[in-house]
């Protein structure tokens, strides 16, 4: 068996291997083998590709400059991975989408080069006399696009989800007349490569896609980061196909396609699951179209304290927590988790409520909750447990604020208006950690805050939680 032979054969072990990855990852239960069945899959890639490599004799020094490469990119890969805490999750990934979309423009460049740049070598001269020149030439173009795209957006969201930068939309004159207008621009910059690749032609539409990427990202405002770290996943699979059509790789070609679809796929449940568009998300801007929030007086917020909501909790019947990005800031899964098992140890009747966006990452409180080993039956999304909040005697909002934003349901003027959420104002009583009472990552303020039902526990959630456990001990002692 040749080594080209074998490598193909590897190319599709490693496809099927991608795809039981992705059907690992779609259950709690199967996620740690679906992530083994991707980190096989991507092992197998990389060794069939080196194989190929040394066969096609790349030379001493390129096989050195290769190895070099491997060894780096392994390193920082295994720094990062080892350091990164699952608050900046989000903002890791987005960065790596980034990179993804540099190398499909790198790509795209190198195609250029080595055909479209010297129409009368070898590879040129191979793809004119199949009439393929033109096809080679669309996808170099489209390929640099959809990569110079992914770039910019992945680093304006990797901006804003560490905080460097603001999360608020950045709202130009005409924005969405920007957006059209760079996509038609796009389209007819295309034709006329195809009809006569020239070099400026990819220096323009390599500047045009660069600067569409980091509008529509930086257009998005922060509480619906979530879906944008979906959609640049979407579009970082479309650039590693592109890519792979460049560059005959057919594993390529297909794992760019699963992770396309599988991301559009997220982003288009996650929009149906915040009540927006779609093709607004795809053309960035959305979520903003009710205007600044506005400052409205609505009374005197209530403290009260771990020991109180010690009582209250001991006393419950239903227990509902509905946690977001704070819980995770303060890393209080673990102490949450703790109570969770303390109360229902005393018969309480204790369920979590998700929201589709809780966090800056999709899924990002179900993997915080497994990681405190919370049961999967007792988590729940937001569909699931919305209607049972009427009843409940008491809700625990620990580090969540958008997601349980009347104001989404009651003000039409409100920048999340029409976003579904937790109905937790519905229940007995509400407690809610917070630090301070400063608005959430969206910038708008929370009327639950001010509600007759509803009581502020201020401070580190981690500590809170830990007052909370040994008071409800010690209630259990008397």
């Amino acid at each position: 068996m040749t080594i080209a032979t074998a490598a193909s054969a590897a190319y599709i072990v490693a496809a099927l291997l991608f795809i039981l990855a992705l059907a690992g990852l779609s259950r709690h239960e199967t996620a740690r083998s679906g992530n083994t069945f991707g980190v096989a899959g991507m092992a197998l890639a990389l060794v069939a590709t080196i194989g190929l490599a040394v066969d096609g004799e790349i030379g001493v020094l390129n096989l050195a400059l290769l190895a070099v490469a491997i060894v780096i990119g392994a390193a920082i890969g295994l720094h990062r991975a080892a350091k990164v805490e699952m608050t900046g999750m989000p903002e890791l990934i987005a960065l790596l989408h980034s990179f993804v979309g540099l190398a499909a423009v790198l790509v795209g460049w190198n195609g250029y080069l080595h055909v479209e740049a010297d129409l009368s070598g070898s590879e040129a001269l191979l793809l004119s006399a199949g009439d393929m020149l033109g096809i080679h030439s669309a996808e170099v173009f489209i390929g640099v696009f959809i990569g110079a795209v992914t770039f910019t957006g992945s680093i304006v969201a990797y901006l804003k989800l560490s905080a460097k930068i603001r999360s608020s939309p950045l709202t130009l004159p005409g924005k969405n007349l920007l957006n059209l207008g760079a996509l038609a621009v796009f389209a007819v910059l295309t034709a006329w490569f195809v009809i006569d690749p020239q070099l400026w032609l990819l220096i323009v539409v390599t500047v045009l896609a660069l600067a569409l990427g980091w509008h529509l990202v930086a257009s998005i405002g922060g509480g619906d980061m979530p879906v944008v770290v979906s959609m640049l996943n979407s579009y970082s699979g479309w650039a590693a196909a592109a890519a792979g059509f460049l560059l005959e790789n057919d594993l390529l070609i297909v794992t760019g396609a699963l992770v396309g679809s599988s991301g559009a796929y997220l982003s288009y449940i996650m929009c149906r699951a915040m009540n927006r568009s779609f093709l607004s998300v795809i053309a960035g801007g959305f979520g903003i179209e009710a205007g600044p929030a506005q400052d409205k007086e609505y009374g005197e917020h209530r403290e009260t304290s771990a020991e109180s909501v010690a009582e209250l909790l001991t006393g419950a019947d239903t227990v509902i927590i509905t946690p977001g990005y704070g819980m995770a800031v303060a890393q209080a899964q673990y102490g949450v988790a703790e109570l969770t098992r303390t109360l229902r140890d005393r018969g309480v009747n204790v369920r979590f409520g998700i929201h589709p966006v809780a966090g800056r990452l999709p899924g990002h409180m179900n993997v915080l909750l497994a990681e405190a080993r919370v049961p999967y039956d007792i988590v729940l999304e937001m569909d699931e447990i919305n209607d049972d909040f009427t009843g409940t005697s008491v809700v625990l909002v620990i580090g969540a604020n958008d997601t349980v934003n009347p104001a989404a349901t009651d003000d039409p003027t409100s920048p999340i208006a029409g976003m579904p959420v937790l109905k937790v104002w519905e229940a007995d009583q509400v407690i809610v950690f917070k630090r301070s009472m400063a608005s959430g990552y969206a910038g708008v303020q929370n009327p639950l805050f001010f509600r007759d039902n509803s009581a502020m526990l201020f401070g580190d959630a981690k500590d809170r939680v830990e007052d909370i456990l040994n008071a409800v001990r010690q209630l259990s002692t008397v």
